[in-house]
């Protein structure tokens, strides 16, 4: 047995006992000492632990008291994600020592459904820029080719789902940190709608552009995580009261009688992409259409205004979330955060607010775009996975996102892999859907990945030595 299994196929082969939580746990714990020597895809791996989730799983199993399909599951957790007497240190020297008391309600809320930790995963410092090398830890790499970025921040989560390590784990998004090392690795990942999963005990970036969402090898397995991870935590201000839908309920719905809007000049003139890339979205689109879907164009303001809108208020919130470590120990951060954030020191109160005033037109503009589609396309990154060391100190400011629109404005968006590039590296499209749609995002992408080939390749983890 391999770790390469995604959750629904685990969970129903758990629930037949054709395999056990314990053998599936050693399994990934196989893949971990063969591929993270290279990967470098865990801060820590929690092995005892592993073993104690998975035999407490399979008792459970065998006693016919499994809690829920997920019961049994091999996952990790991001490290900037509390986790109550592990080592959580958002991947700094400024938190290298740090053990928290309590976990995060997402941590919570996973282990209450019996999945299995097998470890803290990699990440860009406190989720911000990277790759960086003067860290004490080295940092993610792309399991396709390991000369090649994750992109981040959730880098770790990024790599270590398609190499077999975890079947699923969390990721964070603040400008796309969900959806990019996602597109880059070959997977599925979702941002949820802003307030749809609680952030408590996580590590804050920018509080208002902040989003926890789960990355897995399929949409299934991504619909299947967010049933557990959704629903209303107190300890958030900004969670949403809301009831949470049965987001595996319309899988298999199909795409036919969608109304999906092509936001075409965001990846055709704003950030022109690859040719792969760009053919991805363009056999995406006739897919959709193939399966019944009515295809639209879509015309917002310029990617640059948003992307200007976000990295505004991105910068100054997390300024503002670190300031005391600033002052205190801004020697222990690494170069590239250093300097991004002694950036967002030249920004002005009158900056901050200008940017909120030009979010809320920026959302009111989408909102009426939206208003009869059910889903936006466009691109996630703007071509394959570059090498890991050619990424620029200031990449962030070169050309703007795809992704930070969808958190400026708090909309669920998914990225689904629709093909492959150059050296045979993944490319991606992203799906955007309506606020607490996620179950439409998900109806979508899963009809899309059941009419395409792009599930069934894995990377081949021949990696000739370790890079």
């Amino acid at each position: 047995m391999t770790g390469f299994i995604t959750i629904a196929e685990a969970s129903a082969q758990l629930a037949a006992k054709t395999i056990s939580p314990v053998e599936l746990t050693k399994a990934c714990l196989a893949q971990i000492a063969a591929c993270d020597g290279t990967l470098n895809a865990f801060i820590t791996v929690t092995e005892e632990r592993a073993m104690a989730d998975a035999r407490a799983a399979e008792a459970r199993i065998m006693a016919g008291a499994a809690l829920g399909p997920l019961d049994g599951i091999p996952i990790g957790l991001k490290d900037i994600i509390d986790t109550k007497g592990i080592l959580t240190t958002c991947h700094s020297a400024q938190l290298a020592h740090n053990v928290p008391e309590t976990d995060a309600t997402c941590a919570v809320k996973l282990a209450e459904a019996g999945t299995v930790l097998m470890g803290k995963l990699a990440t860009h410092e406190f989720a911000n820029g990277g790759p960086s090398f003067d860290l004490p830890w080295p940092p993610a790499r792309n399991p396709w080719n390991p000369d090649h970025f994750t992109a981040g921040s959730s880098s770790g989560t990024g790599a270590a789902v398609p190499s077999g390590m975890i079947l699923g784990g969390l990721g964070t998004d603040t400008g796309g940190s969900i959806r990019g090392p996602s597109a880059l690795c070959g997977i599925a990942g979702i941002k949820p709608t802003y307030g749809r999963v609680s952030r408590a005990g996580v590590s804050p970036a920018a509080f208002s552009l902040d989003h926890i969402g789960p990355m897995a090898w399929t949409t299934e397995d991504c619909a299947m995580l967010l049933q557990v991870l959704a629903g209303y935590d107190s300890t958030d201000p900004a969670c949403a009261k809301l009831a949470v839908p049965d987001y595996t309920a319309q899988l298999h719905s199909g795409a036919k009688g969608l109304k999906i809007g092509v936001i075409h000049h965001f990846h055709e003139v704003d950030n022109k992409v690859s040719p792969a890339t760009q053919k991805g979205i363009d056999d995406a689109i006739a897919t959709f259409r193939g399966l019944g879907a009515e295809i639209r164009e879509v015309t917002l303001s310029p990617l640059q205004d948003w992307a200007a809108c976000g990295s505004i208020i991105s910068m100054s919130e997390r300024a503002a979330a670190y300031s005391e470590m600033m002052r205190d120990s801004l020697d222990k951060f690494g170069e590239r955060l250093r300097n991004r954030l002694l950036m967002s020191v030249f920004i002005s109160g009158i900056d901050y607010v200008q940017a909120t005033r030009r979010r809320r037109e920026l959302c009111a503009e989408l909102a009426l775009a939206m208003a009869d589609l059910d889903l936006l396309i466009t691109a996630v990154q703007a071509k394959e996975a570059p090498e890991i060391h050619s990424i620029p100190q200031w990449d962030n400011l070169e050309k703007p996102n795809f992704t930070m629109p969808f958190n400026v404005a708090g909309y669920p968006a998914m990225s689904v892999c629709s093909g492959f590039g150059a050296g045979g590296l993944p490319v991606a499209m992203q799906l955007i859907g309506k606020p607490f749609a996620e179950a439409t995002v998900f109806r979508a992408a899963h009809a899309y990945e059941m009419a395409t080939s792009w599930r069934s390749v894995r990377p081949s983890l021949d990696f000739g030595g370790e890079k």
